[in-house]
Order: C-alpha cells, then sequence, then structure tokens
C-alpha cells in the first residue's frame, strides 16, 4: 500500500465506504492519471458526478480526487476534493479551466540573458499571489552571465519578501539553494518563457531525461514549448512537480488581491492623497507625484501597476462583453432559423 501522505495528501473529509483517495499526476484529455494506495492506474470521470448543471469541478494536475477501482477497466473518479489553492485561465465562452492545484511554491523562471524583465516578473508575482501559492524567483543561466549582480538588484526592487535565486544547470550554482524547497511532500509549479531552462531544471532535479530540451534561437534566445499535457512528476526527494503547458498563457482575471500585495508600495501611497478621486495626473496633493519627484517611487513601476490593473479591470469587462455578444448571435441565429421554417 502506499501512504498518499507522501504525495501532500491531507484528509479533509471521509473517504466513503469503497472508494480511495487519489492524487491527479497526468491529464490526457478525458482519461486521468492517478496515484492511490492501491498504485498507479488510469481512471475516467464519472458522467452523472461532473456532467450537467452544479457538477463537481473537472479535476487537473495536482487535484486530490476520491476514486472507485475498477476491475479489467479504467476506475472511475467519483469526486473532486476542495483545493488549496489553484491557478485558473478563463475563457471568454467556456468559463474557467484549472490548469493546476495544491501547489506549494511556484518558480518565477526568467534567465539571465536577454529573456530577463523586471516588468515579467511583476506580472508572473501578481499571478502567484492570486493563485495564493508562494512565489520564488528563479534567475536561470548564470553560467551565461558575467555578472548578474544588475539583475539581481533589479528584481529586488520589485519582489519584496520573495526569495530570488540564480541558478545554473550546466554548473549545478545555486542548486543547493533550491533543494531546500523540494522537501517531501511538498508541490512545486514552473512559471516563465519557453527558453529559460524549465525542462533542464527538471531534467537535473529527476536525474534522468524526463522532459524533451529544444535548442534556443539565436535570434530570441527562446526555444518552442515542449509540454503537451499537465503533469505531476516525483522527484527522488519526494517533492513533486507540476509541468503544465497553460501556465504560459495566464491572463490577469480577477487579479485585484495580487496586484495589491505585489504593488504594496504603490496601494500605501494611494490611500495618501489629498482627493480622495485623485487621478494622479495634476492635482495638488497628490502623494503618487510627490513620490515620483522625490524618487521613493520609480516611474516604471508606477505605470506598470496602471497597466497590470487595467489589464485586469478589461480582462473581466471584456469576458462578459464576449459572452453578451456570443449568447445575441446564437439567439439571432436560432430566430433566423426558425423564421425560414416558417416561411418555407
Amino acid at each position: 500500500m502506499i501512504d498518499l501522505k507522501q504525495y501532500g495528501y491531507t484528509e479533509t473529509e471521509p473517504v466513503p465506504e469503497g472508494l480511495l483517495p487519489g492524487r491527479v499526476t497526468a491529464v490526457h484529455k478525458e482519461r486521468y492519471e492517478l496515484i492511490t494506495p492501491a498504485g498507479s492506474l488510469y481512471g475516467r470521470l464519472k458522467t452523472g458526478a461532473y456532467y450537467g448543471a452544479g457538477g463537481e469541478s473537472f479535476p487537473t494536475a495536482g487535484d486530490f480526487v476520491h476514486v472507485r477501482i475498477l476491475e479489467g477497466g479504467d476506475s472511475q473518479i467519483v469526486k473532486t476534493l476542495p483545493r488549496r489553492n489553484q491557478f485558473i485561465r478563463r475563457d471568454p465562452f467556456f468559463g474557467e479551466q484549472i490548469l493546476a492545484a495544491n501547489i506549494d511554491y511556484v518558480f518565477i523562471m526568467t534567465s539571465l540573458n536577454r529573456d530577463f524583465n523586471v516588468n515579467r516578473i511583476e506580472r508572473y508575482l501578481v499571478l502567484v499571489r492570486q493563485s495564493g501559492a508562494l512565489p520564488v524567483i528563479v534567475l536561470t543561466k548564470a553560467d551565461l552571465a558575467d555578472n548578474f549582480e544588475v539583475q539581481i538588484a533589479a528584481a529586488k526592487a520589485v519582489a519584496g519578501n520573495t526569495e530570488i535565486i540564480p541558478l545554473s544547470v550546466v554548473t549545478g550554482y545555486g542548486l543547493d539553494v533550491l533543494n531546500a524547497y523540494f522537501s517531501p511532500g511538498k508541490t512545486v509549479a514552473f512559471l516563465g518563457m519557453s527558453g529559460v531552462g524549465k525542462s533542464s531544471l527538471l531534467n537535473a532535479l529527476m536525474g534522468q531525461e524526463v522532459m524533451a530540451v529544444n535548442e534556443i534561437r539565436e535570434d530570441d534566445g527562446r526555444g518552442r514549448h515542449t509540454t503537451t499535457h499537465r503533469q505531476l512528476f516525483v522527484l527522488p526527494s519526494g517533492a513533486m512537480v507540476i509541468d503544465t503547458p497553460g501556465m504560459r498563457s495566464l491572463g490577469m482575471w480577477n487579479a485585484e488581491d495580487g496586484v495589491s500585495e505585489t504593488f504594496a508600495d504603490v496601494k500605501a501611497l494611494l490611500g495618501g492623497c489629498r482627493f480622495a478621486d485623485c487621478r494622479h495626473e495634476a492635482e495638488p496633493g497628490c502623494a503618487i507625484r510627490a513620490a515620483i519627484k522625490s524618487g521613493v517611487l520609480d516611474p516604471a513601476r508606477w505605470d506598470n501597476y496602471k497597466n497590470l490593473q487595467r489589464e485586469a479591470l478589461y480582462a473581466v469587462d471584456r469576458t462578459a462583453l464576449l459572452r453578451e455578444k456570443w449568447a445575441r448571435n446564437k439567439s439571432i441565429a436560432k430566430w433566423s432559423k426558425q423564421r425560414k421554417k416558417e416561411i418555407w
């Protein structure tokens, strides 16, 4: 029997008789790989539990579920257990898609070459903090940078209390610091652009090649995406890594909490203006303009805050607008079809 606690499981509710707890380790369209006390197996969703109004949330990599073992075929997933946290990608027509769940740490990965971008780090910090996981900034390819103190200082300026770890998989530099996060039962997700070394790091942690590493394009220093499905890898240390292709296309959805935490310094200044409706442009007593003038607030940070706030609001409004437009077009098409029947 496998002890599921080694895979991060904590019993939050009694397991019904005839069922077993399990964790989703990979998602292949309608088929799921699971680890359970009975071992590794495949499962499919119970139709009555998941489809239809008020059905269970579809499982994703990292989810804990209740499973009914069936002899001679795939087992049956009957319930998705409550999540500690989750990464969400929302589609204006099909609703939200959960990309990964029950994560302890998220490595925000950016390389110390041409990929390094402070604005992107700020954006990823918002997304990770919004999810409820703890971010760690990992600056990869340290072996390709003669001096990366400037990049570290730039990352510190936006990171708050988030740890920053320079890393080289080639030389092993920084791996000992990183290993502190890979204790048994902990789950880590990687977030970053293609070509920053996510697959190389996973292979190094696994001690074998489990992900293909594509060549990097010379023109922009990036590679092609290699992950095609959501999967959870169990490391020799007993920790787990979730790799999912959707993590690269997360949007700023309902991210107010994440923005507030990442830009706590800016939010504190916003309450110091003389007028409550200050637009931070030419009004007297504006705390933002005063902070920029005195050097307390970097103008670029203020601009990035405004951009991320605007993007988050636009994403929510655009989703509602597109859903309304889709419903209206569907209604018009249905009416037109009915009219044709009446005429003919």
